[in-house]
C-alpha cells in the first residue's frame, strides 16, 4: 500500500483564518482577505505590528480550535481505504503547538490514530506522496509531491498543484 504524508497548517487547518480572527479583534481594522499571491499574511499587516503573526501563533491555544479545510475529513477518511495516511507537522516550531495539534487531530479526525501522527522538525519522510503547501518540504524528496493551494504559494509552477480537497480526490481515488 503506498503511504501518504499530509501537512496540517494550510492544508487541513485553517491557521490564515484564525490570524485574520485575531488581528481584528485586537487591531478593530478590518484586514484584507484577498492576500497577494507569494506574500506570507504577515506582509499585509503594518510593519509596527507584523511580528503579531509569530505571537499569536506561539500561544497556547492557537491551533486548537483551527476551521477544519473544506472537504479534507471525508477526503481523506476515503484515502485511508486505498493508501497508508500519515499526518505530519512541523509542530516542533511552534513549542506549544503540540497538545493543541494532537487534541484537534482527535476531535476532528478521530480516524487517524495516534501511530498515523508524526509531529517533527524538518520532514524527512519515507512516503510515496506528500501533500503540503511550503514547497522547503519538498526539498531532497523522492516520491511526488503535491502543493497544496496558499496565497504565499501561488506564484509557484515546478510542481504539481491541487487547489482543494475536491482535486486531490481526483486525482488519488
Amino acid at each position: 500500500m503506498e503511504r501518504i504524508a499530509i501537512d496540517m497548517d494550510e492544508v487541513i487547518a485553517d491557521a490564515v483564518g484564525k490570524f485574520i480572527k485575531l488581528y481584528n479583534r485586537d487591531f478593530n481594522v478590518p484586514l484584507d482577505l484577498k492576500i497577494d499571491a507569494g506574500n506570507e499574511i504577515y506582509h499585509h499587516v503594518p510593519q509596527d505590528i507584523n511580528q503579531k503573526w509569530f505571537e499569536y501563533i506561539n500561544e497556547p491555544g492557537f491551533f486548537r480550535d483551527l476551521d477544519v479545510i473544506a472537504d479534507s475529513q471525508r477526503v481523506i477518511k476515503a484515502l485511508q481505504q486505498k493508501y497508508d495516511v500519515y499526518i505530519v507537522s512541523a509542530a516542533m516550531e511552534f513549542r506549544n503547538s503540540l497538545v493543541d495539534k494532537y487534541d484537534w487531530l482527535a476531535e476532528h479526525f478521530p480516524f487517524i490514530d495516534w501511530q498515523h501522527i508524526m509531529f517533527c522538525g524538518n520532514k524527512i519522510v519515507n512516503v510515496d506522496i506528500i501533500i503540503d503547501d511550503r514547497t522547503k518540504n519538498f526539498i531532497n524528496f523522492s516520491g511526488r509531491p503535491l502543493l497544496f493551494t496558499s496565497p504565499h504559494n501561488l506564484l509557484v509552477t515546478a510542481y504539481e498543484r491541487v487547489n482543494n480537497w475536491e482535486e486531490v480526490a481526483g486525482l488519488l481515488l
